[in-house]
């Protein structure tokens, strides 16, 4: 298949572009770089072995992004591009509209007026909100999510489902995924954060390698088990093949299809520090401060729709997880700019 990745180079974006490659599709990658860097599409041939085409757009140009989809006949579009920082968007909401919401809305209309009627979206269980029962199956309704990015996520959701109803021959394919982790065992592509990581395992892995001095526990009284947040953690690789497996078995397919992707179980932040101190081989600091606003206690996933429908599973362990991120941050220290 011809593949148009949006944010392809992104955390998320570069490992599905390597099993995309891997599994045999030609891939196009947009990107307008503003959270990556152009030394991925180097790393990704050099995964790979294969070439690829490369643009750096935003999807929010039209005309851009319309010269791109003229090129060629695409099957499909995996759409990844988009802000996904909880804290940032609380502290500046309209970029995050502006960027994740408009972004879809721009590519969309070119998609349909160039014929191209399958995407895959880059969703998040944050569309659930703080949910009343655990664990999440795609029965349940979509909440109130606690934070902008989350609301922007549901937005999209919704623009989605609502295309696809005015135009039945649409594809839609809608991957509401919980917290990506990891990197590839190669250790050549990984999370980059620019600056101060929002997320807890690139925290943990600057912090293991001496770039930040301790680990800052955002609350240790909730209702877990140990006080502090629970979540569903997954291996970006395991991620990026349900990526794949979404796409080879509903290209063309018409209608709205929702699966979650996890492990289907919990990790509380102090456990995934024990792990991660693990695969370091050295102790991580730690302290306790107030809970960040947006979060919610605990969040895990029933994965088992995809496991049926799409043939995927997620197979690697939390110690793998914290094992290839700890290879990405020693190999790159100071992320793609080392």
């Amino acid at each position: 298949m011809r593949v148009l990745v949006t944010g392809g180079t992104g955390y998320i974006g570069s490992h599905t572009v390597v099993e995309l490659l891997t599994a045999g599709h030609e891939v196009t990658i947009v990107d307008n770089l503003a959270n990556s860097s152009p030394i991925v599409v180097d790393r990704i041939s050099a995964i790979t072995g294969s070439s690829f085409d490369f643009h750096s757009i935003d999807v929010r140009d039209e005309a851009g992004l319309d010269d791109v989809v003229a090129t060629a006949a695409y099957d499909a579009v995996l759409h990844f591009a988009g802000l996904k920082s909880v804290a940032e968007s609380v502290e500046r909401p309209l970029e995050y509209f502006d960027n994740n919401v408009t972004g879809t809305i721009t590519l969309c209309r070119v998609l349909a007026r160039r014929g191209v009627r399958t995407i895959v979206f880059s969703s998040s269980a944050t569309v659930y909100g703080d949910p009343p029962s655990l664990p999440l199956t795609e029965a349940t309704p979509p909440g109130a999510p606690t934070n902008p990015y989350g609301r922007t996520k549901l937005v999209i959701e919704d623009i989605l489902t609502d295309l696809q109803r005015a135009d039945r021959r649409w594809s839609v394919i809608l991957l509401r995924y919980f917290n990506p982790v990891g990197a590839h065992e190669s250790g050549l592509v990984g999370e980059d954060p620019k600056g101060t990581p929002n997320n807890l395992m690139p925290y943990l892995a600057q912090v293991a390698v001496g770039k930040l001095d301790r680990l800052t526990i955002h609350g240790d009284d909730y209702a877990t088990p140990d006080g502090t947040g629970v979540r569903d953690y997954i291996h970006v690789v395991d991620l990026a093949a349900g990526h794949v497996a979404a796409l080879e078995k509903l290209v063309g397919v018409p209608g709205a299809h929702v699966y979650n992707l996890g492990t289907g179980s919990g990790t509380s932040v102090r456990e995934l520090v024990a792990a991660f101190e693990t695969a370091a081989g050295r102790t991580i600091p730690t302290v306790v401060g107030p809970r960040r606003p947006g979060d919610v206690a605990a969040n895990w996933c029933d994965a088992s729709k995809a496991a049926a429908e799409l043939g995927w599973v997620a197979t690697r362990t939390t110690a793998d997880m914290c094992r290839d991120m700890w290879r990405w941050q020693t190999q790159n220290p100071d992320g793609y700019e080392t």
